[in-house]
């Protein structure tokens, strides 16, 4: 055989071995989708099942933790409202330019001293991951994890898709590698909280007076938007079924990066829950749809039971976990949700002066929620050094002692036919937390585990005996003989009798702890 005809022969065997394996990998990706127990469509999604362990564990600790940490000024949308000067279509009545004046005044003119600026500040250099996992293990928490990327575009993981990312930039460090590793050690739930569809229209790219429009950084400040971008509805033709929609819609670009980014977390991290914030609405119904179909697949092929949430309409109901923010159900529902609240009554990110909630309020609203069919995702506010303030160890630490001794009226159980009794009436709404008022001695909630009632009262009684006038003789929801009762922390059963006002228990003279009071009530077998 000629030299030129044994080429053409390998040339020729060569591209037949390609066009075979080409072949085979069309197959597998055809096989692959047929064997798929889910598709891209919201009836085939719905048939997705919200795990069992999600349903026990009821309490779960996240953290805005991010370049916009180091400012430490009144919020985590300092990023954003930093950009908007009078100018700016946004800013109303001078209120908008607080941020913007407060920069300029600190570091500079934006065109000098851009976001992309606190990058290089944000070194996490007391950041220890063991260290948070075993906090939030002590805190009582059974699943974890940071925001992986917030509105700002950075992304807190180490990314192929990027240079924008912890590993490349500021902390140099894979700040989500590092956390799932460790708090899955402690057999906690890693989870991974995802804003970045706020990203589109986040930064005036259109201003040229800011670094934001400058095209070499548009990896970190996204696409080149016109002025206007990013606002709330114009008129009414914008809001749909009651929410506001948000407007321009993200381009194929933009949503196909947002789609990766997910993607990509999932095949490095493995997250056991997916948390999204609001405003998805600006991403493709088709992109929303192959996020679910990609992740729950995904975690069949593996054996796994995951969760994702979503907020308003953001996905239909029944194909995820709905999600509120700062706010709770005023009723009990027959669907699991999840509530995210944050540690500050002021900002999601660490700032100068916090204003940290109680323990008991923290406490209460755990309560309250979970009553309701609820869990709560709390978060907290490490320094952009990657500390933990100590007022916030302290209320992680208070509940985790209140859970010790209370868990099992929390971890597995699940809702009686009614949440509770008492005053305290629940305003909802989104953002709507700060308008609820503090729970009293007259306020119980119910819990179940099996045959047993738990009666949760969110104070300690000033008189001798708690009175459920839920549980009076002859009432509707509790037909069971009472074997005993039990105050949780306390050795011993407690007195009590029924009559036409209530089951009444008598108390201790002394209370168990400073917080709400677990009584366990076991049937007659």
């Amino acid at each position: 055989m000629t030299f030129i005809k044994k080429s053409i022969f390998i040339l020729f065997v060569a591209l037949l071995s390609f066009a075979c394996k080409e072949n085979k990998q069309k197959e597998d990706v055809e096989v692959s989708k047929a064997e798929a127990k889910y598709t891209a469509d919201w009836e085939s999604l719905k048939q997705h099942e919200t795990p069992e362990w999600f349903l026990d564990a009821k309490f779960g600790i996240y953290c805005h933790w991010g370049p916009y940490s180091v400012p430490e000024f009144e919020n985590e949308w300092y990023a954003h409202w930093m950009y908007v000067n009078k100018d700016n279509p946004e800013a109303k009545n001078g209120k908008a330019s607080i941020f913007y004046d407060h920069h300029v005044k600190t570091y500079g003119p934006l065109d000098k001293f851009g976001y992309k600026d606190f990058i290089p500040m944000f070194k996490a250099e007391k950041f220890d991951a063991a260290e948070w996992a075993d906090l939030f293990q002590k805190a009582g928490a059974k699943f974890a994890g940071p925001v992986s990327e917030h509105a700002d575009g950075f992304a807190m993981w180490d990314s192929e898709l990027t240079q924008w990312d912890a590993k490349d930039m500021g902390p140099k460090r894979d700040v989500m590698g590092e956390l799932s590793k460790e708090i899955r050690k402690r057999d906690m739930k890693f989870i991974a909280t995802y804003h970045r569809q706020w990203l589109f229209g986040w930064y005036p790219t259109w201003d040229e007076t800011t670094d934001a429009s400058n095209p070499k950084y548009a990896g970190l400040y996204g696409p080149k938007l016109k002025k206007g971008d990013n606002q709330m509805p114009r008129n009414n033709h914008d809001i749909e079924n009651g929410v506001k929609k948000y407007y321009p819609l993200a381009d194929k670009k933009f949503n196909d990066e947002w789609l990766a980014r997910l993607k990509e977390i999932i095949k490095k991290y493995d997250p056991d829950l997916v948390w999204f914030d609001n405003k998805m609405d600006v991403i493709s119904e088709t992109h929303r749809k192959e996020f679910l179909e990609h992740y729950y697949n995904a975690a069949d092929k593996s054996g796994k039971d995951v969760v994702a949430t979503y907020k308003f309409h953001d996905f239909k109901p029944g194909t995820a976990v709905l999600d509120l923010e700062r706010s709770r159900m005023s009723e009990k529902k027959n669907f699991p949700w999840l509530t995210d609240d944050s540690i500050d009554w002021k900002s999601w990110s660490h700032i100068s002066d916090p204003d940290y909630k109680s323990t008991n309020r923290l406490i209460d609203f755990l309560v309250d929620v979970v009553s309701k069919n609820g869990a709560v995702l709390l978060n907290i506010t490490p320094k952009s050094n990657g500390e933990i303030p100590e007022p916030v160890k302290e209320r992680l630490l208070e509940m985790g002692a209140w859970l010790e001794v209370n868990g099992e009226a929390i971890y597995g159980t699940r809702t009686f036919k009614i949440y509770g009794e008492g005053d305290a009436k629940v305003k909802e709404g989104h953002l709507s937390e700060h308008q609820n008022v503090d729970n009293t001695a007259k306020d119980i909630r119910f819990t179940t585990k099996g045959d047993t009632l738990y009666a949760i009262v969110l104070d300690w009684p000033k008189e001798e005996e708690l009175v459920i006038h839920t549980l009076k003789e002859g009432n509707e929801w509790y037909k069971t003989e009472i074997a005993s009762i039990e105050l949780l922390g306390h050795e011993g059963h407690l007195d009590f009798k029924t009559d036409t006002e209530g089951l009444k228990i008598k108390l201790p003279k002394k209370p168990t702890g400073k917080h709400a009071f677990s009584f366990k009530i076991t049937p007659i077998k």
